[in-house]
């Protein structure tokens, strides 16, 4: 019988090399994942929930979170939900599940990529650098513009505390998927965006894998900011072109 592991064991290593987490409840993928990653010179921190996934987060600087979706306590859904209220550190999901929609609705709380067990490890490398390779080309939208106000017929968009507000003042509730749709919108309104270059100034994730998420996302904002979802005004579609945020935007 294999004997529980001590929490949050820490595979040492170069100080410059990128730190990935691992979290998962199974003892032998921990395992295998850790020796896997540490051959390729990654500094690894395991654990076995989001209690311990969050108390190193405190204590660590982490480049990349490995999640698994199935957890004891809250799941990985939950768990990214969470992480993505507060901070941009790259996410990758790792599930049995097979079904599109656990796929997209990780995608649009806010995953950059998503593995289906059992998965190639030489697969999920590739993903990891493809990952990270994205995350510091290119800094995310969130932290680029992450203080001001933006304004649009009377709705206002706080960049600082992720917030929106309807022209009455009424919080409104949105994942953080819609969040960075909608300040990917306003950030570019009056243009035409297709749904590569949304992805791409949303997430800076590999738009060719998840376009269908963008559609399920505007679907979802349309009837959280529109006055009518079927007949749209301000996300309006361009055939065979993609979206465009027709509103004036002015930054408060």
């Amino acid at each position: 019988m294999i004997g529980a592991a001590p929490p949050l064991p820490i595979i040492a290593a170069m100080n410059r090399t990128p730190h990935i987490m691992v979290v998962d409840d199974d003892e032998q993928i921990c395992s295998l994942l850790s020796k896997f990653l540490v051959r390729y010179d990654y500094r690894v921190t395991t654990a076995r929930d989001g209690r311990q996934m969050f108390r190193a987060l405190e204590v660590s600087s982490i480049d990349l979170i490995i999640l698994d979706l199935m957890l004891p306590g809250e799941d990985g859904f939950d768990l990214c939900r969470k992480i993505r209220a507060t901070s941009a550190v790259p996410i990758i999901m790792l599930t049995a599940m097979r079904e599109d929609t656990d796929r997209i609705i990780g995608l649009e709380l806010g995953a950059d990529d998503y593995l289906g067990k059992p998965f190639n490890t030489r697969e999920l490398l590739a993903r990891v650098k493809a990952v990270l390779r994205r995350s510091t080309a290119r800094p995310r939208p969130a932290e680029e513009n992450t203080s001001g106000t933006l304004e649009f017929d009377g709705w206002t968009i706080d960049l600082a505390k992720r917030e929106l507000r309807n022209p009455a003042g009424a919080l409104v509730q949105l994942t953080g998927g819609e969040f960075d749709l909608l300040s990917a919108f306003a950030d570019h309104a009056g243009r035409v965006l297709t749904r590569d270059q949304l992805l791409d100034i949303a997430r800076g994730r590999a738009s060719e894998v998840f376009d269908r998420s963008i559609d399920v996302q505007v679907s979802r904002l349309r009837r959280k900011i529109e006055t009518d979802p079927k007949e749209p005004t301000l996300i309006k579609t361009v055939r065979s072109g993609g979206y465009i945020f027709s509103a004036t935007v002015n930054r408060l």
